[in-house]
């Protein structure tokens, strides 16, 4: 047998297979080294086996087993080591010295865990054959009573204990007692049922999981997009504004160098004319000199007169272009760039934040909802504020409308609704439904009821509980609604959230989708619902 070939290929010192096997003289077996080690440990020239202890005189030279060798690798190669040293999940064998092998049997009667080996006794020698053999089991001490020495086959129902038979006839008498089998029959039937649950539940977390996960590579993309695209024209817009300060620059200098131009002539005419003037100045001061009447008037006559004044007063007039009204022009334009950049950096920090936790945080986002009175079913009574609505229970003979619902007590909010918005609704009576829609949504048939078709979403409401709808399928959501119903939508962002409203904010159901169209609120109506009128 496998167990019996391991335990003589084992070294009885290091507890191991063999590793380079010699053979004493007494036939006992062990590894080269160990033996040698043992040897060299022990007292000076006394040289014993560590089995039977027989004493060698001298030192046994030791040569190699290589019978044993062989079987060693064999043995290996099988696998047959691994099956048989037990590991730690393993029940070892009671019985085994050194290293244990893995447990074959265990003895209720014993208490004791046995080998493939150690377990021949219980096999075959007839006093065993009473002894009842179970798998191995770490556990026998649960199994035997610890007052009667009598392995527990009974259950007792009233106080939820394994006990045995002689429990049941004292300290459990007139208490409903069944066989521990029977027990654990219907026992087993529970824990079916419970592993279906969990197994239901489990499958249910992971299509959760799995659309998280979808979520989460969504997210990831369409932010990935968002500043891709974001970054590209922000891009754009640096590059036009950059050419436009370029293109305005050039202007100005260009400008400013015509105006040079002109300047640095005006200039070196002035010049010119100064140098005239100051020669003709030199020679009329050195005529005012001249005693005599005579030369001094000879003089004159040969003096050429003073040119006409050839530079018009415009000429010295500031340039036609105005330097400060071309930057009052960029400023003003700056400052207006930075109101419409502010006013838009606004729009998208209130589009990324995240959503609302607070009932006050949600109320932030609150619209003001009335009723479309040309949607609402005939049998529907609106009061004159369109807030609340009321289901009559027979015809009001309100004029035909196209857009008025025919086969379900349900109206639309007037507005559409687009952006992030709040609103709650308090409903009466048996039932009550909260929904959005698209404004195209059928008037009439089955599929115009909300959350019938892929063109509505709604969340239907009674004293025992509620439901969400959507294109056909219903989901039903845990949570008690109270009569207050809160809903929050995300229209960029695809969500949809529907809160049950008293003293806190508990979430029903929440949806992730994408919306192509702006939406209407709408109420199916049981008995009464009213839009109510929130404060910021």
């Amino acid at each position: 047998m496998e167990a019996n070939r391991v335990e003589v290929l084992t070294c009885s010192i290091c507890l191991d297979l063999l590793k380079d096997p010699v053979s004493l003289l007494c036939g006992h077996n062990y590894c080269k080294a160990c033996i040698e080690g043992f040897w060299d440990s022990g007292e000076e020239n006394i040289y014993r086996c560590p089995q039977c202890r027989q004493t060698f005189t001298p030192r046994p030279l030791l040569q190699k087993n290589t019978v044993l060798a062989e079987l060693v690798e064999q043995l290996k190669e099988t696998g047959a080591v691994d099956l048989c040293y037990a590991g730690p999940e393993d029940v070892a064998c009671d019985v085994c010295t050194g290293r244990k092998l893995r447990a074959l049997k265990s003895c209720l009667m014993c208490l004791v865990s046995y080998c493939e080996q150690h377990i021949q006794p219980h096999l075959e020698a007839p006093a065993f054959r009473r002894h009842r053999l179970i798998h191995p089991s770490k556990q026998l001490q649960e199994i035997i009573c610890p007052q009667h020495d009598e392995e527990k086959k009974m259950f007792c129902r009233n106080d939820q204990q394994v006990i045995c038979h002689l429990c049941a006839e004292d300290q459990h008498k007139d208490h409903h007692i069944v066989s521990a089998t029977a027990e654990r029959r219907e026992r087993e039937k529970e824990v079916d049922q419970s592993r279906g649950r969990i197994q239901r539940r489990i499958q249910k977390r992971e299509e959760e999981l799995k659309l998280l996960q979808q979520e989460e590579e969504h997210i990831t993309i369409s932010a990935d997009k968002a500043v891709k695209d974001s970054q590209k024209t922000l891009n754009k817009l640096i590059q036009k504004l950059q050419r436009m300060i370029s293109d305005e620059k050039q202007q100005i200098r260009s400008q400013q160098q015509r105006e040079m131009v002109r300047v640095r002539g005006l200039q070196q005419q002035l010049k010119q004319e100064i140098t005239e003037l100051k020669k003709k100045d030199a020679e009329l001061q050195q005529l005012s000199l001249i005693d005599s009447h005579t030369v001094f008037l000879q003089n004159l006559s040969s003096l050429s007169e003073v040119s006409e004044d050839t530079l018009s007063s415009s000429s010295h007039a500031p340039p036609q272009v105005c330097y400060e009204e071309v930057a009052a022009a960029v400023s003003a334009s700056r400052a207006r760039l930075q109101d419409l950049l502010r006013d838009t950096w606004s729009n998208i920090s209130l589009m990324l934040a995240p959503e609302p936790k607070t009932r006050d945080e949600f109320l932030r986002y609150s619209v003001d909802i009335t009723m479309d009175p040309n949607t609402a079913h005939a049998e529907l009574k609106l009061s004159e504020g369109r807030r609340k609505v009321t289901d009559m229970g027979k015809d009001q003979a309100p004029p035909h409308d196209p857009a008025r619902f025919t086969d379900y007590p349900q109206v639309l909010s007037k507005g559409t609704l687009t952006g992030r918005c709040y609103w709650e609704v308090e409903w009466t009576g048996y039932t009550g439904e909260v929904a959005v829609s698209y404004k195209d949504i059928s008037r009439s048939g089955r599929e115009c009821s909300f959350g019938r078709n892929h063109q509505s979403w709604s969340l239907s409401c009674n004293n025992s509980g509620c439901s969400f709808k959507h294109n056909r399928v219903t989901t039903e959501v845990s949570g008690a609604p109270s009569s207050t119903v809160g809903v929050y939508l995300d229209h960029p962002a695809g969500l949809l959230s529907f809160y049950s409203v008293s003293d806190t904010m508990t979430l029903l159901h929440r949806v992730q989708t994408s919306f192509t169209q702006p939406l209407h609120a709408g109420v199916y109506v049981g008995s009464t619902c009213e839009f109510l009128k929130l404060k910021h």
